[in-house]
């Protein structure tokens, strides 16, 4: 049975109850009321009530949708407008400092800067987990670097000793739809912290539509073994 890591640790304290349902679908991605009131310790009625006010605002839709037998369920899910409530950091001066790069120095001084942004990035997170042993030691320190830096990160186990990282949110996503480059030096850093003896292949990927970015992480088999 996969072990379910909550996908990030609780950030909801402290926040309106309108904040916590945003932060919640954020998180989990589109629920109902009932499941939100369930998730957050309130009534469905007034999980409900909440939506309703936060799609006057046009931070959420709603849809029906059947799963299952029965009547079909309401659905509930971010907007676009819902997304940016969780900010881009300095999104606008990093497009346009990577354009007037690109437009003064050209396309390879781009590409230095990202590849000395990666190797930054490396070099940190290793230091981070040193004295990390196992894959899910491993795991669970990439996830509190990439949480303290705003990713909203998590993971959860699944099957064959394969972990399934997750970021609900990119800090960096205007940057990364300039510039491609960030999410390929970022699979890259995985890839050569997390060790030799694993695979990581993205998953799911915001820039293609997904509301999150996903990672499997999957230990390489042990040679010899049947």
């Amino acid at each position: 049975m996969s072990s379910d890591h909550l996908l990030n640790p609780d950030q909801s304290q402290g926040r309106s109850p309108a904040e916590r349902i945003l932060l919640a679908l954020k998180l989990h991605g589109p629920q109902t009321a009932p499941s939100l009131g369930k998730r957050l310790s309130i009534s469905g009625e007034a999980a409900r009530q909440q939506l309703v006010r936060l799609a006057e605002d046009a931070l959420v839709n709603s849809w029906s949708e059947a799963r299952g037998v029965g009547r079909p369920s309401q659905y509930w899910g971010l907007t676009a407008s819902g997304h940016a409530e969780f900010p881009d950091t300095h999104a606008e001066l990093t497009v346009q400092l990577l354009r007037t790069i690109r437009q003064t120095l050209g396309e390879d001084a781009v590409d230095r800067i990202i590849a000395a942004r990666e190797e930054e990035t490396r070099t940190g997170y290793r230091a981070a987990l040193d004295g990390a042993g196992s894959l899910k030691e491993r795991v669970e320190t990439l996830v509190r670097l990439r949480t303290a830096e705003g990713y909203m990160a998590g993971f959860e186990e699944v099957a064959d000793g394969a972990f399934l990282f997750v970021e609900n949110h990119c800090p960096i996503c205007a940057a990364a739809a300039s510039c491609q480059g960030f999410c390929r030096a970022e699979i890259n850093v995985f890839r050569d912290i997390l060790g030799l003896d694993v695979t990581v292949e993205r998953s799911e990927h915001i820039l293609a539509g997904a509301r999150r970015c996903a990672y499997v992480i999957t230990p390489a088999p042990i040679a010899g073994a049947a």
